[in-house]
């Protein structure tokens, strides 16, 4: 026994640290993100007023499921994760928390979510966010492995939160929610691709193929889905506005901060080995998100 694991092991009988380990086991940022988008599409989906117990109830049980769900992606990657230097440091791969732990508190977290959403929600949204965990876990994570196309399924479970929300409050779906749900998935394809590129040896040294290789010319496979997404949030700046369910303060800012994602991603797709340029791509993309969330929520009020 070397003295990384002596000390590791010595350090699960503390108790110190538990709570933080078991806390960053459900990757905090990401649950974060689940619910901001998650109540806004509750408050988006509302008639008349906003009715606090059911969106607590709502955050409650979203955040159980989404950080268990997470907690159970950390457990199944967890060899991979110490193969990379950006995550090796996690509680599984740094030994700070024994894998049986992990998978008890993630099974545990995401069940009780459910049961809760049910509950005190409605079975619809408990539906939609055990559709995310099933796409999540079930198809997403172990394509990682085998096709770089799993980007294009992981947008799809990661689209759903606003969704979720809506069927909160609403029980059921309309026009509105897929529009909720295209600027999500659209968002995500420049997104998950900027941060491949930004990492593509990091990941390719775990096996995780989350970026094609580049063509003979120098391009990559990815570049059309990358301009696609792009474009097609330039478009769902102008949607909501056609169908009535926002105004032309969303339709501009939307339409905007969409152009600007256009322009660099066309800078990267043009430049495939600038991390630079990635990184512009990336920082446009955490603009674009949170922005056009509050402009659409708060041209609701």
């Amino acid at each position: 026994m070397n003295a990384k694991v002596a000390t590791a092991e010595s350090a699960l009988t503390l108790p110190r640290g538990r709570v933080s380990d078991y806390f960053e086991l459900t990757k905090p940022r990401i649950v974060l993100m689940v619910l901001v988008t998650t109540l806004a599409g509750f408050y988006l989906g509302g008639r008349a007023g906003f009715d606090v117990t059911l969106a607590m109830n709502l955050l409650a049980g979203t955040a159980l499921a989404a950080g268990g769900t997470l907690a159970l992606n950390q457990y199944v990657e967890r060899d991979t994760d110490a193969m990379m230097d950006r995550t090796r440091h996690r509680p599984l791969p740094d030994m700070r928390m024994r894998p049986a732990e992990a998978l008890v508190f993630g099974v545990s977290a995401t069940a009780a979510g459910f049961v809760y959403l049910t509950l005190a929600t409605n079975l619809p949204c408990a539906a939609v966010i055990a559709a995310i965990t099933i796409i999540y876990l079930g198809v997403y994570t172990p394509l990682k492995r085998y096709t770089w196309m799993c980007n294009v399924v992981g947008a799809v479970s990661g689209a759903l939160p606003p969704v979720a929300g809506w069927v909160a409050v609403r029980g059921g779906l309309g026009l509105e929610p897929v529009v909720l749900f295209a600027i999500m998935f659209l968002w995500q394809l420049p997104h998950t691709f900027a941060v491949a590129r930004l990492f593509r040896l990091d990941y390719a040294r775990a096996g995780i193929l989350l970026l094609p290789d580049d063509t003979a010319r120098g391009g990559n496979p990815s570049n059309p889905v990358v301009i696609a997404g792009c474009l097609g949030l330039v478009a769902v700046g102008i949607i909501p506005t056609m169908l009535g369910f926002a105004g032309i303060p969303y339709m501009v800012i939307a339409s905007a901060l969409g152009a600007g994602m256009l322009m660099f991603g066309f800078a990267m797709v043009r430049s495939p080995g600038n991390s630079r340029a990635a990184r512009r791509l990336l920082l446009a993309s955490l603009i674009y998100l949170p922005i056009v969330w509050l402009v659409l929520v708060l041209d609701r009020m």
